[in-house]
Parts: structure tokens; sequence; C-alpha cells
């Protein structure tokens, strides 16, 4: 998976949904491809195993670098779905792991129902769909989110 940009970044950090052991070869990356500030060289200098130390000095890195923490908000919500999306067309992504994300982000929002807009924010409950056996085949769940990934990228 390629090195998410500060702005993604910055929208798993609000949303609830960052890995934060990661975080620390990504401001290394980040620093590597340009991008610097004092908070980024020591972000990038942690090992990632302690999570605290990275969501302390997250939003100082995030501002550093041009992209602060936003409100969680659809608009948020909309970088995160456009990557989910992204990694599901790409082949990087299976579109069950695509419905367990998007409900993810729905719960850690508070279950805030501007984030089940259409189109990903759609395929929240398919989950239950899949993990059930009720209803339509793997293969038709897969397809309906496939769409809603096209429809979210405007490929459809």
């Amino acid at each position: 998976m390629p090195t998410p940009a500060p702005a993604l970044v910055a929208a798993w950090f609000a949303l609830g949904t960052l890995p934060t052991e990661r975080v620390p070869m990504w401001a290394a990356q980040w620093l590597a491809a340009g991008l610097d500030g004092p908070s980024l060289r020591v972000l990038a200098g942690l090992s990632g195993s302690d999570p605290h130390d990275v969501r302390d000095l997250l939003p100082d890195v995030l501002g550093e670098v041009g992209a602060p923490v936003p409100a969680v908000n659809v608009a948020t919500a909309t970088v995160a779905y456009d990557n989910l999306a992204r990694l599901c067309l790409d082949g990087l992504a299976s579109e069950r792991w695509v419905t367990q994300k998007v409900e993810e982000l729905y719960v850690n929002s508070g279950y805030d129902n501007d984030l089940l807009e259409p189109p990903l924010g759609a395929v929240y409950g398919l989950e239950d769909e899949w993990e059930g056996g009720w209803g339509r085949t793997p293969d038709q769940l897969a397809a309906n989110v496939r769409s809603a990934c096209a429809a979210q990228l405007g490929r459809a």
C-alpha cells in the first residue's frame, strides 16, 4: 500500500481509525519526500509502539505539513471513503473489508447519519448480511460494494 498523504492521515485521525503503529514510518517517508518540521522529525524517530506518543505529536505534525486535523463531518468521511474506494477498485482491499471500514467510520463518528450518504456510506449494514449469510450471495454483495466504490470515485 502506498504511503498515505497527510490529509488522509488527518482524516483517519479525526475519524478514530488511524493505525498509530504505522505513523512514524509514514512521517519518515514524508520527510524523504521533502516535507519538514520539528515535530515531523520527532515523529519520524518514534518506534510507533506507544500510540499515545504518536497521537500527542500528530496534530502538530499535521499542522506543520499543511493538513490540520479536520472536524468529523461528511467532507472528512469523504476523504476516507475515496481512499477505501480506490483501494478496493485497485485490488488492494476486499469488498468485505471496505464494508467493515465503513461500519467502523460510522460507529466511531458516534453514529452520525450524515456519514451514511451514498455512494459508499450506503454500504453500511452489508457486513451484517455478509456475516449472517442471509440475503444476497457474497458475489452479489461484492458487486454492490464495487459499484458503490466506482460511484464514490465518479467512475460509474
